[in-house]
């Protein structure tokens, strides 16, 4: 962290993630510590904690299996 308050990413790692000066960065608080991120790895981030089971498949193959019971029985 600079003296003004600005932080310093290292070169090799700005050339290995292709930051520019003036690429936008976003600084997330976790339990872990503070992450630094691009704005489209916070995007993925995100839509990788949304993705999860399709609820509309779970309920489809639930009433295939009652139907298929019903009709067992």
């Amino acid at each position: 962290m600079g003296d003004r308050g600005r932080l310093v990413v290292p070169a090799e790692l700005r050339e290995r993630l292709h930051l520019d000066a003036g690429t936008p960065l976003v600084l997330v608080e976790t339990p872990h510590g503070v992450v630094l991120a691009t704005r489209e790895q916070v995007k993925a981030l995100v839509r990788q904690s949304l993705r999860g089971p399709d609820l509309v498949d779970e309920l489809l193959a639930d009433r295939r299996r009652q139907a298929a019971a019903d009709d067992a029985a």
